[in-house]
Order: structure tokens, then C-alpha cells, then sequence
């Protein structure tokens, strides 16, 4: 990669606000004006605190909020650099549109919900009974930690539905699990914590997150029990990993009883931390949703989720539970979270029950559309198998011998198909590389069976063009 030392760029600080958020204004300044160009490698967060003559958490912040938007990337041995190659250099005309992936027929590409079922009636009515009811004291500056009425409903749904341990103190609300994540990796490396344990494979976007806050992400290998806590128990010098217990993402295993076992005896043994990402594990077809590890064990293991599944990732809206005595190490560094009237909405969606009410109509609508994707798949392409619990919003399509996944996928964009292969969220790529992580969340009942048709007409080509 060829790159351009970016160290002496000068950054433009307004003065207004945190000094990291100063950082972010002048670095997404900077990269949008061209001034720091494309693969321009950024300073350690180090050494630019100190030409700053600022903390270096205030810089590790700064770098993981623009990893996180997209203009920054990072990488354990190649520093931080510009991933960003768009350039604006003046006033956006009126008719400029954002890049929705309208190119696309069929997009299959995992985490997303179905945007469609978006409850747009029901927020807007919760907005406004939100906003009405709102006490005047709480149109001030706002708790770090989070609206105190959402945080007393969130540990009460919590417990009631994913079997947690909270009181309202231990809930703190961010504007999602990337957030939370940020955070406490930052908090996490203040308190001499510099390497975490993450999944392989598993969500990258979360590992650049990590990784930007100055922290390093150890690859831990998942099998078809998930975790691999042997290996984890090898690494003498970790004390946290992050792990997906109710779906791992991407495999769609489920972490069986003896891992969950296993895995939070290594943490009561080392006095280590448990990350637990409850990713979408509100979707479980086939059982009653598996309940949290933190219920287990609410001392080593925070507790972390969004709605970003369940209704919109727009929303920016998520939270983590943190009892015991990590607690003050890692509520340390909590800035201000999402807006006191999104929080308060979400606060009246479940007071009325209607969070509720939209979670049971999801499960039928996702657990109908699993179905027909697994036939329709089964139909069109009988030599792939399909792995994964039956759960959430993907799932993995194993392919035959014959076929390469990086071949499938260029083919597929080329035809209007939007896939993502199972390679791509490896950090060491194994024998079972050759798989395709399937998203149907967010596609259309009527154009499953029309999407996987597609796909298959391509595959055939692709195999034509091979012989």
C-alpha cells in the first residue's frame, strides 16, 4: 500500500466543546477537504497527544468515532490511516444523493433489519407523548449515564426477557454497541488492560473500533460450539474478550452450556471481563431466545445492546449493564449519550408495551422469511448447505467445492446482487473460508425467491466460465 506520512498536517481545532470532539471536526475536515489524502498515514495516538499537548484518550477517541463513520482505518502492526477516498471541496449541490446501494437488486449483505417494518406511526405517537410529558428538569443538560425513566425500563426488560441482572444504576445508555465498545476500551486501557479477546470470525467493524481505541483485538477461533475458550485460557495476559453468546456473528452458533461454563470460570479465575454483545438475540425461531451470561455471572460480564436490530440502526440508541468491581474503572470516561427525546420515545415504547408487540411481529415476519430464503435455497442451489442456529438475520451458505466465495461474490455484484463472503470478517481464514454470510432481514417476502433465483443463474456462470 502506498501511503503519505500525514504527521505534520495541520489540523484546524474550533475551540468549541471536548477537546475530542475538536480532534473529529478537524480530522473529518481535513480528510474532506483533501487535505489529508487517501492512505495518509495518521500518527500514533501517542505521539499526537503529544504534539497536541492533550490526553491520549482524547485522540484514541477521536480515531475510533471516524473508524467508526468510515474515514479512518486501522490495523494491528500498520497504524491508523485515511480509508476514505471521497473528496468535497465545496457546497453540496441540492440534487446529490447519498450512495443507498440503489445499484443494487437484491442486497443480502447481513445486519441489517427490515427497515420497511419500522414502526413510523407508533414512534411518531411515542415522540410526541414523550415530548408532552417530559418534566422541564430534564430539558437541561442531560445524565451522562442516560435518561433515568429509560434506564429503569431497560433493566426491567432485561431482566424480564434476557434474563439479566440490573437495577436502572447499572444501566448506562450510548448511542450503540460500537459506542459502548469505544468507550470501555478506553476506560479498559486506563486501567492497564491493552489486549481483549474477540471472536474469529467475528463483526470486523467492532475489532477497528477496538483497535482505534489504542487496545489490541487477540483473534479467538469459534467452532460449532462457539467460542473457543481452550485457546482464550492459552493467552496468559488477557483479562477481556468480547464474545456474541445467544448468535455469534457471523457462524449463527450458539455458545453451548459447557463453553458458558467454561468461559466464565476463566473470568472469576483471572478476575477477567466479559464483553457480551447480545447481538439480535431477540430473533430465536425454533426456542424461547437464549438468556444473557450476565445473568450467570452479572460480576465479569457487561452486558452490551442496541436497537439497531429491532428497529433502526438511525435511531443511534443502545446500552451496556456493568455491576461489580469493574464498575468504577469502566463508567470513568461516559461523555454524553443519544438525544433525552429519543431516549425518552424509546422510554414510552416500552412503557406501553409496544417495543414488545413489535418484537413478537418481527419473529414471526423474520422466522417466515428464514424459512422461505433455507427452501428457496435448497430449490435453486441443492449443492450448498446451510449452517446456523435457526436465529436472527442471517445465516451461512456453504458452497461446493467448485465454487470460490470471492468469485461468487464479484459475479453476484456484477449482476445486481450485494453479498458478502464468509472470508471477509476472518482474520485467519481456514479451511471453511468458502462460505457466504446470506442477510435477509432487509429483503423483500416477494423477492426471495426471485433473489436466490438470481444467484443461482449466476453461480451457473460462473462454474461455465471455471470449466
Amino acid at each position: 500500500m502506498t501511503t503519505q506520512t500525514a504527521w505534520t498536517t495541520a489540523l484546524v481545532l474550533d475551540g468549541e466543546g471536548p477537546l475530542h470532539r475538536q480532534l473529529e471536526r478537524g480530522l473529518r475536515g481535513a480528510i474532506r477537504s483533501g487535505r489529508l489524502i487517501h492512505d495518509s498515514v495518521l500518527p500514533p495516538s501517542r505521539e499526537l497527544a503529544e504534539q497536541l499537548g492533550c490526553s491520549r484518550w482524547a485522540v484514541t477517541q477521536a480515531y475510533g468515532q471516524l473508524v467508526t463513520e468510515g474515514y479512518l482505518s486501522t490495523r494491528v502492526g500498520s497504524g491508523t490511516w485515511v480509508s476514505w477516498s471521497g473528496r468535497t471541496t465545496g457546497a453540496v449541490p441540492r440534487t446529490a444523493e447519498v450512495d443507498r446501494s440503489s445499484t443494487y437488486r437484491f442486497d443480502l449483505t447481513p445486519g441489517i433489519p427490515d427497515l420497511r417494518a419500522f414502526p413510523r406511526t407508533r414512534w411518531g405517537e411515542a415522540a410526541r407523548e414523550a415530548a408532552r410529558a417530559l418534566p422541564t428538569a430534564d430539558l437541561g443538560h442531560p445524565d451522562a449515564a442516560g435518561y433515568l425513566p429509560l434506564r429503569e425500563l431497560l433493566a426491567d426488560y432485561l431482566q424480564r426477557s434476557r434474563g439479566a441482572v440490573a437495577a436502572a444504576g447499572d444501566v448506562v445508555i450510548r448511542s450503540g454497541v460500537r459506542a459502548a465498545v469505544a468507550q470501555l476500551c478506553g476506560d479498559l486501557r486506563a486501567a492497564g488492560v491493552d489486549r481483549i479477546g474477540v471472536e474469529d470470525p467475528g463483526w470486523t467493524r467492532l475489532r477497528d473500533v477496538i483497535e482505534a481505541s489504542g487496545v489490541q483485538a487477540v483473534p479467538v477461533p469459534v467452532d460449532s460450539e462457539g467460542l473457543r475458550v481452550e485457546v482464550l485460557t492459552r493467552q496468559q495476559d488477557l483479562r477481556a474478550v468480547v464474545v456474541t453468546s445467544a448468535h455469534q456473528f457471523p457462524t449463527g452458533v450458539v455458545l453451548s452450556p459447557g463453553r458458558r461454563l467454561e468461559l466464565i470460570d476463566w473470568a472469576q479465575r483471572t478476575n477477567a471481563l466479559i464483553l457480551e454483545d447480545d447481538y439480535d438475540a431477540e430473533f430465536r425461531y425454533d426456542r424461547s431466545p437464549v438468556a444473557t451470561l450476565q445473568g450467570m455471572a452479572p460480576e465479569q460480564v457487561v452486558l452490551l445492546g442496541s436497537v439497531s436490530k429491532t428497529l433502526s440502526p438511525a435511531i443511534g440508541l443502545g446500552w451496556y449493564v456493568i455491576r461489580g468491581p469493574w464498575r468504577k474503572a469502566l463508567t470513568r470516561s461516559i461523555g454524553p449519550g443519544p438525544s433525552t427525546f429519543d431516549q425518552a420515545t424509546f422510554a414510552e415504547l416500552l412503557r406501553a408495551g409496544a417495543y414488545d408487540r413489535q418484537l413478537r411481529a418481527l419473529r414471526r415476519r423474520y422466522q417466515s422469511r428464514r424459512e422461505q430464503v433455507v427452501a428457496a435455497v435448497r430449490r435453486d442451489l441443492p449443492s450448498w448447505s446451510v449452517d446456523g442456529a435457526a436465529a436472527g438475520l442471517h445465516l451461512i451458505a456453504r458452497l461446493p467445492d467448485e465454487l470460490v466465495a470471492g468469485q461468487v461474490v464479484a459475479a453476484a455484484r456484477r449482476t445486481g446482487i450485494r453479498l458478502v463472503a464468509l472470508s471477509r470478517y476472518q482474520v485467519r481464514p481456514g479451511d471453511d473460508s468458502d462460505g457466504i454470510v446470506l442477510g435477509y432481514g432487509n429483503l423483500a417476502d416477494g423477492d426471495v425467491d426471485a433473489a436466490i433465483g438470481s444467484l443461482a443463474r449466476t453461480c451457473g456462470l460462473v462454474c461455465e466460465s471455471a470449466g
